[in-house]
């Protein structure tokens, strides 16, 4: 509104009403100097007296309506404003009450390693090429997160940090072929590697290799962390939906099927420190 001012509609406002300002005094002026009798010349100029007054009016009506707009204007815009930051201090709360919530899920496990450290991240995106279902997180190296990091949820493991910046970091998923995981059967404690393959990774599953032939392992088993590498012991990653035979030795596998269903997650935690951590894996 203040260009309106500078406007060539606001300078021809402008000069006529310095026109009538100054026509009206001029009548007034002469209207108060004319003599008693002088009727006939205030009967002339009467009219034009009117319609002066008249047009004056509508001029000071009209700036006074202008500076009440831009008050109401400006009244306005504040209360935009309040409104913008109310619906930030929500979206805020319900950030913050998400959160929460999420923390809550992780302190059994807490409870259960009281050695590990966590760093609560974000996923920020997808990738979209990537057949195992890869992502990038929203915390990096200024967060204490390094290369190798185990990455969970409360469902169970989702895999490790395999790229750090300062500011983000990238996941490898359980479903890739670059990963290797000692695993154990929760019910027999048959050991094998949980390695993904990209035919399974197509259905959400993995693979857990190199059991024995005269192992336990049945369906419905589940199959957690053994300790062995980078990975923490005894951390959840599926359950047995599958057991065949490996036909280039004489070995079986199981295809497991993740506790973590990748699609869903939005949030998860890496584990930062842990006792033993390092494992056969160097760490940057």
């Amino acid at each position: 509104m203040r260009f309106f001012f500078r406007s060539r509609k606001f300078k021809i406002i402008l000069v006529v009403t310095l026109v009538l300002v100054t026509m009206s005094a001029v009548f007034a002026l002469v209207g108060g100097r004319m003599a008693p009798g002088a009727n006939l010349l205030a009967s002339i100029t009467a009219p034009f007296r009117s319609a002066l007054t008249s047009v004056s009016n509508t001029v000071s009506d009209f700036f006074t309506a202008y500076s009440d707009g831009e008050k109401l204007m400006i009244e306005n815009a504040e209360l935009e404003q309040e409104i913008n930051e109310m619906r930030q201090d929500i979206v805020d709360y319900e950030r913050i009450k998400e959160e929460n919530e999420d923390y809550k899920k992780y302190l059994g496990i807490k409870d259960q390693h009281p050695d590990f450290q966590f760093a609560p991240a974000t996923i920020i995106s997808r990738d979209a090429g990537d057949p195992y279902q890869g992502f990038t997180l929203n915390k990096g190296s200024l967060a204490g997160i390094s290369p190798h990091d185990p990455v969970i949820t409360d469902a169970g493991l989702v895999g490790y940090i395999s790229e750090v910046g300062l500011t983000t970091s990238r996941v490898t998923t359980i479903l890739s072929a670059e990963l290797s995981c000692g695993a154990l059967d929760n019910r027999t404690n048959d050991s094998g590697v949980v390695r993904g393959e990209i035919e399974l990774a197509s259905q959400g599953k993995t693979r857990m290799i190199n059991l024995s032939r005269s192992c336990s392992v049945a369906v419905g088993d589940f199959a957690v962390t053994s300790g062995e590498g980078i990975f923490p012991e005894g951390l959840l990653i599926g359950s047995v939906v599958s057991i065949g035979n490996d036909r280039y030795n004489t070995s079986i596998y199981a295809d497991i099927k993740p506790f973590v269903d990748f699609e869903e997650i939005k949030r998860v935690m890496v584990i930062t420190k842990f006792d033993g951590q390092g494992g056969i894996y160097p760490r940057n």
